[in-house]
C-alpha cells in the first residue's frame, strides 16, 4: 500500500524533519499538535494539522485515543510517531495498524524487543566495568529503574 497521506504524532524537529521528507515523497502531511504547539514550524508548514490536546504532553502527544481520534479524521493512510512520545508503545502500533493504517516504525513487537533490551545492556555494562551512557538530565524514570545512572562517567 503506497502512503498518500501522513500524520506526524510528534512535535518540534522532529516533526519539521518528517514533513520535509514526506514532501520530497510527494505525500500530504498532517501535524497532529498540543495547543502549546499551534503556531509552530512544523504545524505552519504541514498542509494540515489537528489540534489533539492541552499542553501537558500526556493530554496529547501521549494520548493515544487523541492521536487516534485525529488521524481518522484526517483520513491518513499512515501514522508517524516520530522519536519518544509513543514511538516505542507497541499500543499505540497495534491501534494504528488495527485501524488499518500503516505504522511508520517498528512493529509492535519488534518495539517490546527494542524497549525491554536496553536495562540489559545496562547491567551488562557495569558488569563489565564500562560506564553506560545516560542523558543530561536524569529521568525519574531512568533513576528508579538505574539508580547508578547519576553516577555515569557521560553524565554532563
Amino acid at each position: 500500500m503506497a502512503i498518500g497521506s501522513l500524520l506526524i504524532a510528534n512535535r518540534g524537529e522532529i516533526a519539521v524533519r518528517i514533513i520535509r521528507a514526506a514532501r520530497l515523497l510527494g505525500i500530504r502531511t498532517v501535524q497532529a499538535h498540543s495547543a502549546a504547539d499551534a503556531d509552530s514550524l512544523a504545524v505552519r508548514m504541514a498542509d494540515e494539522a489537528v489540534l489533539i490536546g492541552p499542553p501537558p504532553a500526556a493530554k496529547s502527544y501521549l494520548d493515544i485515543g487523541a492521536v487516534m481520534k485525529a488521524a481518522r479524521e484526517a483520513g491518513v493512510d499512515a501514522v508517524h510517531p516520530g522519536y519518544g512520545f509513543l514511538a516505542e508503545n507497541p499500543d499505540f502500533a497495534d491501534a494504528v495498524v488495527s485501524a488499518g493504517m500503516i505504522f511508520v516504525g517498528p512493529d509492535a513487537r519488534q518495539s517490546v524487543s527494542w524497549v525491554t533490551r536496553w536495562p540489559r545492556a545496562g547491567w551488562r555494562a557495569r558488569r563489565a566495568c564500562r560506564p553506560f551512557p545516560v542523558a543530561k538530565g536524569v529521568s525519574p524514570a531512568l533513576k528508579r529503574r538505574a539508580p547508578w545512572s547519576e553516577r555515569s562517567a557521560f553524565q554532563s
